[in-house]
């Protein structure tokens, strides 16, 4: 859809590629690291400041780790997932994932060689019971991914639900991979709880995440993976294996920047994405495409079944060459058919861009 867009000289709102600001305290640092001859490999598992950097911040969630150890940094957080799955999984194990789902975490696990087991999440509010997911293991079951905030729906797990799936995972002896990027992104007085601060997921969590959001320096490729040493000892080698390390300067950037912003950074951070999420959502409803409001990270599912098309791809590419704007078909987060009449709007957008975007949405409703 990025591509289609950019042949229509359209606004992007489908990849998130986070067009906002860098903080300026993260790109002086990088730029000083340069200057200063921090340009060759780091350790496998990252430079020490960004290790002990994250595992503060992990620890501030109630994920105790050691920055020596316990922590991996990564290219990405795409890269610690498929590094956990690399070295956790053997082909033909089986893993759940909740649906609507993050396509790179599908494809990463079929590349794999892992089989997928889904269980559909129930919006509005994105729900889920515990039968549903215990009916989604069977005795090659390995883990269950959890994402939250999640992308595309932008459910966030309340501590009830992640007990939900700690029972499950216990009970079964599973492993969790919680992706947590979007964790600064939290709206409407929610809190993000990190899985791995439950008492039951402590030795059985992998927690991924990054600062590509956050930062809004997606083209930084700065990620991690944390959790037990056993299974963190395993990733690091990986990490080596594919990757060698991630790019050091950036590193220091990164871990400079954790070091100095401080709650106000990502408090302010929150109020202006829901102010965004408000903005989009309503130029979505006022245009015929119904929202189902997110409750977290910076996408929203809208209704597409007013649009002309067969398909969701089809509905998708009409808005595009009617109002100029690009989504995502929501048939890409679906295995089945709950996504046919949704599409995908990212607005991590420049305020020029978005009030653009929702100016052509809702000129002419569907």
């Amino acid at each position: 859809m990025t591509l289609e867009c950019t042949a229509r000289g359209g606004i992007n709102m489908s990849q998130g590629v986070c067009d906002t600001p860098v903080p300026e305290v993260a790109r002086r640092a990088a730029q000083a690291a340069i200057d200063e001859g921090c340009n060759i490999y780091t350790r496998y598992d990252g430079l020490p400041e960004l290790r002990e950097a994250i595992a503060r911040k992990l620890t501030g969630n109630g994920v105790h780790v050691d920055g020596d150890g316990d922590v991996v940094v990564t290219s990405g957080s795409s890269a610690a997932f498929y590094g956990a799955c690399l070295g956790t999984l053997d082909p033909g194990d089986e893993v759940v994932l909740f649906e609507p789902y993050y396509g790179y975490h599908l494809d990463t696990l079929l590349a794999v060689g892992a089989r997928v087991n889904t269980v559909t999440l129930t919006p509005p509010s994105w729900s889920f019971t515990r039968e549903a997911l215990a009916a989604a293991v069977t005795p090659r079951t390995r883990a269950i991914v959890v994402s939250s905030p999640a992308n595309p729906c932008g459910k966030v797990f309340t501590r009830a639900e992640l007990e939900l799936v700690a029972s499950v995972a216990s009970e079964l002896d599973l492993l969790v991979f919680t992706d947590e990027i979007y964790e600064h992104f939290v709206y409407d007085g929610r809190r993000h709880v990190s899985a791995g601060s439950l008492p039951a997921l402590r030795d059985r969590t992998i927690t991924i995440g990054g600062f590509s959001k956050t930062f809004s320096i997606t083209g930084w490729r700065i990620g991690f993976s944390a959790g037990p040493k056993s299974i963190l000892a395993r990733l690091g080698l990986i990490n080596d294996l594919v990757y060698i390390c991630a790019p050091a300067p950036l590193q220091r950037g990164v871990a400079v920047a954790l070091s100095q912003l401080g709650d106000d950074y990502y408090r302010a951070l929150g109020t202006e994405y829901l102010a965004k999420r408000d903005q989009v959502c309503g130029a979505l409803s006022r245009g015929g495409l119904e929202p189902v409001v997110p409750q977290g990270a910076y996408y929203v599912l809208a209704d597409t079944a007013k649009v002309p098309g067969k398909t969701s791809k089809e509905r998708v590419m009409h808005v595009l060459e009617t109002r100029g704007v690009a989504s995502v078909p929501g048939s890409a987060f679906y295995r089945g058919s709950e996504g046919d009449t949704l599409a995908r709007f990212c607005f991590a957008k420049t305020t020029a861009d978005l009030d653009e975007a929702c100016r052509r949405l809702e000129a002419r409703p569907f």
